[in-house]
């Protein structure tokens, strides 16, 4: 039995008839460049996730972007953020010419480590303004954390040392839209609860669209307003140019699909934490603990739903490469996000770091794993997962 790690073309089977006839009505519009259709998906993120404003853009790599230049943050500015994630947060601030400055992971959530935050902001030396640098002398401008794999990072705290000194947060929510935050000032959801949230939604993401697709929410009014000018050449009338910014515009088609696919999200997200249940019986019946680490779920009691949507199903594996072997051997769909953190990136060699810098990014290069989770993924075939990691370890 073959299993994939995605199955888009099943998801899509059960939304056919309410899709093709919607993409129809905007083919014979052929309004295809902003406009309802986009606004009207705008508006559905903010109810969905309360945020104030929404701004749809055109990737989730440019909806980074956007809000790092919404803040004016470029050459002589640093942004604290993750060595542990997808290129996208790194390389959209060293492309205004800041500097990525990392901090390391917990190695429980592979979130962005309170701990080593706090640290980092304490140690750093400050300029004659007293405002913390980063270890090239660049002035540290925001915080910019990870909700990796569809769990909300630790925003009680980030937003605490945030306030503390004065730093704008940008959440790289790409991965977790609909998850929830059990915030002490009660629910909140990933990417708005900081200044600017960034989401994602590239087909393979919880929320997926026909192709490239992002948006930005946040709660100021005149931050969403330079926003739109931002993704529209920095224009909010036609040839009249105040700021620069570029074409970043979320295109009519993916607002029409993934506003009908929007109120699908959370069943999916349900579904997703089905399958994860079902591992983790199947593992404790296989005997595969302790030896596998199963993903962290640390606000599993917090009550919500939500509380992890697991975006992807990583796990911690003892001889992971070995394991890839064999699961591509018996047809099993698997995936390592991230095989090399940022820091050890070829492009960052000017950043001078080496091996051994932030060792718990480095540990999790090595030691994570990817297994199939998404919402249609039948028992059999999670049990067809399991049995081959069964026979792999019995092996060892």
């Amino acid at each position: 039995m073959q299993v994939p790690l995605l199955d888009l073309k099943a998801q899509f089977q059960t939304l056919r008839e309410a899709i093709l006839p919607e993409v129809e009505r905007l083919i014979e519009s052929q309004q295809f460049i902003l406009g309802p259709r986009v606004e009207s998906f705008e508006e559905a993120v903010c109810r969905y996730t309360g945020a104030p404003h929404a701004v749809g853009v055109s990737s989730g790599t440019d909806a980074l972007l956007m809000a790092l230049m919404a803040l004016e943050i470029g050459p002589g500015d640093a942004v604290l953020t993750t060595p542990f994630s997808f290129f996208a947060t790194a390389g959209s601030i060293a492309r205004l010419g800041a500097t990525p400055a990392f901090v390391d992971i917990d190695p429980l959530t592979f979130n962005l480590s309170v701990e080593h935050l706090r640290r980092t902001l304490a140690d750093a030396l400050r300029d004659t303004d007293g405002h913390p640098l980063a270890r090239d002398g660049k002035r540290i401008r925001a915080i910019m954390p990870v909700h990796l794999y569809g769990l909300c990072a630790e925003m009680d705290a980030i937003g605490d040392l945030a306030q503390e000194y004065g730093l704008p947060i940008i959440e790289d929510a790409a991965q977790a839209l609909g998850s929830t935050y059990p915030s002490r000032h009660g629910p909140r959801q990933a990417g708005a609860i900081g200044d600017f949230g960034c989401y994602s939604f590239f087909p393979s993401k919880n929320l997926g669209a026909f192709g490239d697709g992002g948006m930005v929410v946040c709660r100021d009014a005149a931050a969403a307003q330079k926003l739109r000018a931002l993704r529209n050449h920095g224009g909010e009338r036609r040839y009249y140019h105040p700021i620069i910014g570029g074409n970043f515009r979320l295109d009519a088609l993916q607002a029409t699909v993934l506003e009908i696919k929007l109120p699908h999200l959370d069943a999916w997200s349900a579904a997703r934490r089905r399958n994860t249940a079902l591992y983790r019986e199947a593992f404790e019946n296989a005997g595969l603990f302790p030896a596998i680490t199963f993903p962290a779920e640390p606000y599993r009691g917090s009550g919500h739903a939500n509380h992890h949507i697991f975006n992807q199903f990583v796990l911690r594996v003892p001889e992971r490469d070995a394991l890839c072997a064999a699961l591509e051997s018996a047809g099993i769909g698997h995936a390592i996000y991230y095989p090399l953190p940022l820091h050890l990136q070829e492009c960052f060699n000017g950043l001078g770091h080496r091996e051994g810098d932030f060792p718990e990014a480095e540990r999790a290069a090595r030691e994570t794993i990817a297994l199939p989770v998404y919402p249609e993924l039948a028992p059999e075939q999670i049990a067809r997962v399991v049995e081959t990691l069964a026979r792999f370890y019995a092996r060892r």
